[in-house]
């Protein structure tokens, strides 16, 4: 197996179908859609019948849900995308390119879709912090050979920070290849709760991060607004 996508959802009924109608043109013989599902009330599962190579249920939480689908795949990279992402033509043709890479791991620039003035700019950051710093997102898409994946211990067993922590231990053993190719990714966090207000949570749960406080109590934060 070439490429293995993986894709964690929750309750994405609407959105889910769109991604991966957009990545119906990398179906392949070597190439795995995967979806798992973290106890979705809504028609989640439903909905993506037809669409995808493997359904999965797991446990709720990204990092699990992550984990799942890659045990679930023997492809040689692996692709991690959130449910409402959007990908063109021409990221498909990038994450197909993915298969045929020499190993190591990336991510992509992300496109931010809301109705706040504030997101094009919050995308911006997001683009040239994680090339400075080489830590992205799971937003931004993030692929690494199953080599590698296997190296730092897969996504860490915990509720929040799983892609930064990811990022960290992949870049201690090489650098990332940032992908100047966008994906497009839902604002509706930011619309929903104050763009600003939401810029400024989450710079301060990450920086919490950094100086060593613990997911869990960083997530019941997170999840109380």
């Amino acid at each position: 197996m070439r490429l293995g996508i993986v894709i964690p959802a929750r309750d994405e009924a609407e959105t889910l179908p769109l991604l991966l109608a957009d990545l119906q043109c990398l179906r392949a013989p070597d190439v795995e859609i995967i979806v798992v599902d973290g106890g979705s009330r809504d028609a989640t599962l439903a909905r993506a019948e037809g669409l995808a190579d493997q359904l999965l249920t797991s446990e709720a939480g990204r990092a699990r849900q992550l984990a799942a689908g890659a045990a679930c795949t023997h492809a040689a990279t692996l692709v991690f995308l959130h449910a409402d992402t959007r990908v063109s033509p021409a990221a498909a043709r990038a994450i197909a390119a993915l298969g045929a890479s020499d190993g190591g791991w990336g991510f992509f620039r992300v496109r931010l879709c809301g109705n706040s003035w504030l997101l094009p700019v919050v995308a911006c950051c997001m683009w040239w912090r994680s090339r400075i710093s080489g830590i992205a997102t799971g937003d931004q898409g993030l692929f690494v050979s199953r080599e590698l994946f296997a190296v730092v211990g897969g996504y860490p067993a915990q509720p929040l920070m799983e892609d930064i922590e990811i990022c960290r231990r992949l870049g201690a053993v090489m650098p990332g290849r940032a992908i100047d190719i966008e994906l497009q990714g839902s604002g509706r966090r930011w619309d929903r709760d104050g763009a600003l207000r939401t810029i400024v949570l989450m710079w301060w749960l990450r920086l919490r991060y950094f100086l060593g406080a613990s997911p869990a109590a960083l997530h019941r934060r997170y999840y109380r607004t």
